[in-house]
Parts: structure tokens; C-alpha cells; sequence
């Protein structure tokens, strides 16, 4: 539990601390664009590399540049929404629409998870206008401009632009589901009585195989489940205050729901690809959006899910499409005249009787509420899967610094999290490699907040070179990690098996059940020096013990063992993934959003 120290503590600092981190990362981000001013990309170019397959770090490190009387549009979209709008698009830029100069309107559609999508608005952007899944990231997006005008006030009395976007139009909208399999919902009572969270705890603490998850805070589906759970356990569904959020009763309320997920992660669009691969082995139930069970059902009509709409309320994605005021920043360009008219034409071509149907046939709720949700041929029509009727409470959106508070507090009550960081620094990773590797181990390692994680490091090659057990990630801890990191050489063999028997060992001899176990495991190159092989890990790892660990592993490079690799996951129930020097430490960043 959170002493009350800690507690008046998160009251008073939380929001500054969530601040200045992003104005220092806005900042950052913004000296590296301005220093390579020299380098311009059009708009269109920039979208032909990426789709190109130019690592999206090179593009975002290049000045963006358009003509003064350019009519293309290019919008960040949030990665669930991003293929409708883009059919949409297609349509739209089908239809030869001109501006009075005659110059052709094109929309370019470019999926991004809406933070970042925040993040990159902060700097100096390759889009013209935002649609994250919740107009949230707005008024992120507004709170920190408005603390960087601040800032900017103080230091030379030159005011920029009030805000940073245009008044927002809303196309569609989904509630926020839990997502089950059918015959799972039918156990937590769906649908003769109301489900809510604690049936969900109550489900996950008597069945030690019953496993849902729902994403990270830094995902709309995540951020606006976890304030449904403090709202939950505040009893309120309106009026969610920070004392109320940080009150003793509601930590208990979240902490107790929050024990019982068995990972958290990326968003919906990931866990259906999951879903796809490995079925009901993956997990019994989900925080997703309304729109992806229809989807889903759709697809795989022999399997369904449904929606199980919390008891106790829940909150929207509300799609937000918003124009980005451009042009206030130094070497930063305007949004031209024509660019404003495409934004317009294409809001205007959304917002369609037509268009708002065709919302409608993809899962989302339109925003028009002249068209009925239950009208023949409608998704919801002759289904229980999902139900137009719900959700009976709406909680209400709390102001963006009481969702600052949660987003901080949530550290403390979320689960906690016991990882192994297992390290090649073979003679394979000299030069680039290993320094990138630093660069991404040192991001993870800052990344985690609060006391209730800990984390080992393990370095090998031809055996262990470093074995840190697992600890407190406070400030001496901290910085002795990254001082090791910092003095990582490459040297040696490979014996990448031993290394993460060692890890997975020393987490099932600890058997925190309470704590979400991982290993985290990174090569380059081929199993060549272990004593084990990967039949004795999958021995070591059988049956469901306390503290048994996921693992996910990372293929650094062409050579790395991807056979093996893939094999040590499936043992782990993990992931494995991919990675270059252009994006480990983006991946690095990405499965600590699982923790």
C-alpha cells in the first residue's frame, strides 16, 4: 500500500514531474530537427520513404517541407483506426476534389500510436493534423503547449500560439469493452447479470488459469480502463478528483484489480494478432474497444467474442480529427490556406450520411445520431456479441490533471514486475551494436518508476560475465545499473541458452507469484557455447509454478538464431521479435509497456 507521505507526495508533484518530462523530451526532440535543418523532405516524399521502409527515426530527424499552396494532407491516425480512414481516403482522393487554385486535395494517412503522436505534435511534425482514438491526447497535447508557452514566456517575453490544434470534429466513437470468449463471459455471468471488475478479480484470483489483460496508460484502451477502475473503486462516476483518486480506499480498490492481469502491453491490434496466431492459449479476456469484437466475430464467426460492457460504467474513444496550428515555432511551417481547405473537404466528406453508415459497417458507433445503431444490416443487429443499448453508465472524462495524477499513481498500484534484461555482448556485437544496445538498456532501465519493480541484469558471452540479481530500482541501484551498461564490451562467444536457464531459474526459486515475471533476451548471433539446450529450459519451465517467467526474445541483426529464438518464446509463452540499430531501443521501449 501507498504510505500517505507517498500519496500527498504524487498529489503535489505528479503533474509537474509528467511536465517537465515531456517538455525535456519535446525539447530534445526538437534541438535534433533544428539541427538538421539543412535536410528537407515534401511531404509526400516523406510518406513514399516510409512506406519505402526508411526506418521512421532517420524521417522524424528531417526538417518536414511542403510548398506555400500545397493541398496535400497528411494526418497522424491512431494504429486501430488508421486502415478505415484510409479507405476513406482512398475514396476521398479518388474523387479529383480542387482547390480555387486548382491544385489537387490528397489526404495521406499515416498510423501512429497516439502518444507518440503527441510527442512528434510537440516538435516540429511530418502531418498537418492528428486522429488519435481519444480527444485525452488532446488535452495532453494542449497542457503541455501551454506549459511550453509558459516557459517561453518567462525566458523571452515572445507569447506562441494559445493552442496547438483546432477545435477537434469527432467521427466515430466505441466504448471501452472487456472482450472474452463466450463461453468465459458466460462464467463471469454474461449475460444474465451485470459484469464489472470485480468479477473480473474475483474470476482471475480463484482460477489461477483464467489470464486477461488490458494495455499499458500510454494506450487510450489502457488509460481509460485504469480510470474506470479508479473510478470503480471511488464509487463516483462523475467528479473523479485527485483526492479522490489518491484516496487510501480507491488504491486498495485498483491495486487489488490490477494484481490479478496477467500482463499489460500494446494495444488491440496487437492482441488480436495474437489472438490470430495462438487462439484461446493466449488469453480468456481483454480491454479492447467495442469495434474490435465486431471485427474480430467477423473474421472468425466459429470463435466468437463478446463485449462485456463494466457494471459499474465506462468511458469512450472518441476519435478526435484535429488540425495542427503550425508555424509558431522557430523553422517551423505554417499549414497552408489549401491545407486547411482538404482538412475541411475531407471532415466534411467523414461526416456524410454515406460516410457515417460506412463507420457503422466497420464496428464503430457513428457520430451521427440520427442513424440507427439496430437498423438492418447494422453489425449490432441480430447479435449478442455486442449490444447498442450499452453501456448503461457513461462515466464522465476526468480533467487532464486528474488523469495526470492516475497515470502516475498507476506505478504504485499496478502489478508489479520482476524482469531479467539477458544481454549478448558476444565479440559479434562490436562496433554499432553494442552501442545501440547501451542506448536501448539504459532507456529501459530509466524508464521504471516506483518500488514495487525490480530488475537483474545478465551479461553474457562465452559464459557469464555479469550476473546482477534481481533489485529495488531506487537511485544507487539505478545508477550502478547503468554504469555496467555503460562499461558493456564485446568479447567472446555465445552461450545464450545457459544465460537464460540462469535468469529463468533464479525467478521460479524466488516463485513471486504476486509479481508479473519476465526475461527479456537479446543476440545477435548463433548459440554456440551453452551447456543447456532448450529442452532442458522447456523441462525447467513446465507446469504452472509460481514465478514462472515469460520471455520474450530479440533477433538483433540478420544472423541472430531465429529458429532458436522463436522456439525459446513458445517455451516462454513470450513474443519474439525483430530489431536493427535503427529501432532496438524502440523495441526495447515497446515490450517494457508489457511490465
Amino acid at each position: 500500500m501507498i504510505s500517505r507521505e507517498r500519496r500527498d507526495a504524487l498529489r503535489g508533484e505528479a503533474r509537474a514531474t509528467r511536465r517537465r518530462n515531456l517538455f525535456v523530451g519535446g525539447s530534445a526532440l526538437l534541438l535534433v530537427l533544428v539541427a538538421c535543418i539543412s535536410t528537407t523532405v515534401g511531404g509526400g516524399l516523406w510518406l513514399a520513404r516510409l512506406l519505402r521502409g526508411d526506418p521512421a527515426e532517420t524521417l522524424l530527424q528531417q526538417t518536414p517541407s511542403w510548398a506555400v499552396d500545397s493541398a496535400e494532407l497528411t494526418i497522424a491516425v491512431s494504429p486501430v483506426m488508421a486502415p478505415v480512414l484510409q479507405e476513406f481516403a482512398n475514396q476521398f482522393n479518388s474523387q479529383d476534389h480542387r482547390t480555387p487554385d486548382d491544385k489537387k486535395m490528397t489526404v495521406w494517412i499515416v498510423p501512429t500510436i497516439s502518444e507518440q503522436m503527441v510527442e512528434q505534435a510537440l516538435g516540429l511534425p511530418n502531418f498537418q493534423a492528428i486522429a488519435p482514438d481519444s480527444s485525452l491526447w488532446i488535452d495532453q497535447l494542449e497542457a503541455e503547449w501551454a506549459a511550453r508557452q509558459d516557459a517561453q514566456a518567462e525566458e523571452s517575453q515572445i507569447p506562441i500560439s494559445q493552442r496547438r490544434t483546432g477545435t477537434p470534429v469527432r467521427v466515430a466513437v466505441s466504448p471501452i469493452v472487456v472482450a472474452a470468449w463466450q463461453d468465459v463471459a458466460r462464467e463471469l455471468g454474461w449475460p444474465d447479470q451485470p459484469v464489472g471488475w470485480q468479477e473480473i478479480q474475483r474470476k482471475a484470483t480463484d482460477d489461477p488459469n483464467f489470464k486477461w489483460n488490458h494495455p499499458a496508460t500510454n494506450n487510450a484502451a489502457g488509460l481509460l480502463a485504469t480510470l474506470a477502475e479508479f473510478y470503480a473503486g471511488a464509487g463516483l462516476t462523475r467528479g473523479l478528483t485527485v483526492d479522490a483518486a489518491t484516496d487510501e480506499a480507491t488504491l486498495a480498490y485498483v491495486q487489488a484489480v490490477e494484481a490479478t492481469v496477467r500482463f499489460y502491453g500494446e494495444g488491440e491490434e496487437v492482441i488480436t494478432q495474437r489472438l490470430a496466431e495462438e487462439g484461446r492459449n493466449f488469453l480468456d479476456a481483454f480491454v479492447a474497444q467495442e469495434r474490435v469484437v465486431i471485427e474480430w466475430n467477423r473474421t472468425h464467426g466459429d470463435d466468437p467474442l463478446v463485449a462485456i460492457y463494466p457494471a459499474e460504467g465506462t468511458l469512450w474513444t472518441d476519435h478526435p480529427l484535429a488540425l495542427l496550428e503550425l508555424g509558431a515555432q522557430a523553422h517551423e511551417l505554417a499549414v497552408t490556406d489549401n491545407q486547411r481547405l482538404t482538412f475541411r473537404a475531407f471532415t466534411d466528406f467523414l461526416l456524410t450520411p454515406d460516410s457515417q453508415r460506412r463507420f457503422l459497417q466497420t464496428g464503430y458507433r457513428p457520430a451521427d445520431l440520427a442513424i440507427e445503431l439496430d437498423a438492418p444490416g447494422s453489425p449490432f443487429a441480430e447479435t449478442d456479441a455486442v449490444n447498442w443499448r450499452e453501456p448503461q453508465t457513461t462515466l464522465q472524462m476526468p480533467p487532464p490533471s486528474v488523469i495526470e495524477v492516475v497515470q502516475n499513481v498507476w506505478y504504485y498500484t499496478k502489478r508489479p514486475t520482476n524482469v531479467y534484461l539477458v544481454v549478448d555482448t558476444s565479440g559479434s556485437m562490436e562496433g554499432a551494436k553494442i552501442a545501440r544496445t547501451r542506448e536501448a538498456l539504459a532507456a529501459f532501465v530509466q524508464q521504471i518508476q516506483g518500488d514495487r519493480d525490480r530488475l537483474g541484469l545478465i551479461e553474457f558471452a562465452s559464459g557469464t560475465k555479469n550476473f546482477v540479481p534481481l533489485r529495488v530500482m531506487d537511485d544507487n541501484n539505478r545508477r550502478d545499473t547503468l554504469t555496467l551498461i555503460d562499461n558493456m564490451d564485446a568479447l567472446g562467444g555465445t552461450a545464450l541458452v545457459d544465460a537464460v536457464y540462469a535468469a529463468a531459474e533464479d525467478l521460479l526459486a524466488q516463485g513471486d507469484a504476486s509479481a508479473i515475471n519476465a526475461i527479456v533476451v537479446m543476440t545477435d548471433g548463433q548459440e554456440n557455447e551453452s551447456y543447456y539446450r532448450l529442452n532442458d529450459l522447456e523441462r525447467l519451465l513446465s507446469g504452472n509454478q509460481p514465478g514462472r517467467p515469460v520471455i520474450f526474445t530479440i533477433a538483433f541483426g540478420r544472423d541472430a538464431d531465429e529458429p532458436l529464438l522463436s522456439e525459446m518464446a513458445r517455451i516462454g509463452q513470450g513474443q519474439f521479435r525483430r530489431a536493427d540499430e535503427t529501432d532496438i531501443e524502440e523495441l526495447y521501449r515497446i515490450i517494457s509497456t508489457y511490465f
